[in-house]
């Protein structure tokens, strides 16, 4: 079986050489998890501002209090690393164009067969509540798809239904039976990270054949903008902040987390550069998450009003 990478150009003339890979990795000839540009202002980096900080309550995912990440790598991976799975998408299409002509059994008329493809990203659990368990994952991993599944750590597969998606902050929640269940992780505040300070990347580089893969890097810088478009297309743009980190990752490994030593989410993987430059110099170690705060709020916006979020 080929697999290929989900590849989309970066929009910066300084830059034309460069690709952003949106990281899921593209299965049976075709992948779901594409059609999403980025373009990133290197020269950039600000503080995390108040409106990515999410206050806590009761009714919803909270971010932790504690302001310093320390611990071992190996520790900080067993906290968390049976709360992270693979999320497979699977969009089935069908031709709606019609044949005609003679067989075996005389004339006939129908439509064309139907195309299946697949990809798969990661995830990670975040809430067990009731017989539900909820998944974070990327909004490019899951768009499209007709059906997903989830391959838990100890390699269970169960269905997982759409909760809501925020295609600006290229977030998507799913919710699983909560039965096979044991791990859920949580959030650090990502307003308090400082570059320099040590991350491990959790995932399923090139698919579920690769589950639970574990890079070890650091926080590049703690902001970049990035701008996001719904395709290639697309007219209209958002920008969001992003983590950079030289964590290795690889396609596949978009919606796992970028955690601390204390083993607490700080990031949700989307995105690297990779490529080299108009003038030859190559590009490596550049990988970029959404920080913790916007993936908190965005989650609570999903989880309340059940749809799609802005």
């Amino acid at each position: 079986m080929s697999k290929k990478n989900d590849q989309t150009t970066v929009k910066n003339h300084y830059q034309s050489k460069i690709v952003l890979l949106a990281l899921s990795t593209a299965l049976l000839g075709g992948g779901v998890g594409g059609g999403v540009v980025y373009a990133v202002n290197q020269n950039q980096q600000t503080a995390t501002t108040a409106a990515d900080t999410t206050t806590s309550t009761a009714a919803t995912t909270n971010l932790s209090t504690t302001t310093a990440a320390s611990g071992t790598a190996s520790a900080a991976y067993k906290k968390v690393a049976n709360a992270v799975v693979s999320v497979i998408a699977t969009q089935t299409s069908t031709d709606s164009g019609q044949y005609a002509g003679y067989g075996y059994g005389g004339y006939g008329q129908g439509q064309s067969q139907s195309t299946t493809s697949e990809s798969e990203g990661s995830g990670v659990i975040f809430k067990k509540s009731g017989d539900k368990a909820y998944i974070v994952t990327n909004n490019h991993v899951v768009d499209g798809a007709n059906k997903l599944q989830v391959l838990l750590n100890d390699g269970t597969k169960v269905t997982a239904t759409l909760v809501g998606t925020s295609a600006s902050k290229d977030i998507a929640v799913l919710a699983i039976d909560s039965s096979k269940v044991t791990t859920t992780a949580s959030f650090a505040n990502s307003s308090t990270i400082s570059a320099g300070e040590s991350v491990l990347a959790i995932g399923s580089p090139l698919g579920s054949e690769y589950a639970n893969t574990v890079t070890e890097g650091i926080v590049s810088a703690t902001s970049r903008t990035v701008t996001v478009a719904e395709d290639d297309d697309s007219q209209s743009t958002t920008t969001m902040k992003a983590i950079q980190t030289d964590a290795a990752i690889n396609s596949g490994n978009s919606g796992g987390p970028l955690i601390n030593l204390n083993g607490q989410i700080i990031g949700i993987t989307s995105m690297k550069l990779s490529g080299e430059t108009s003038s030859g110099t190559t590009v490596d170690g550049m990988g970029f998450a959404i920080p913790s705060n916007v993936v908190v709020a965005t989650i609570n916006s999903i989880m309340n009003s059940g749809s799609q979020a802005s």
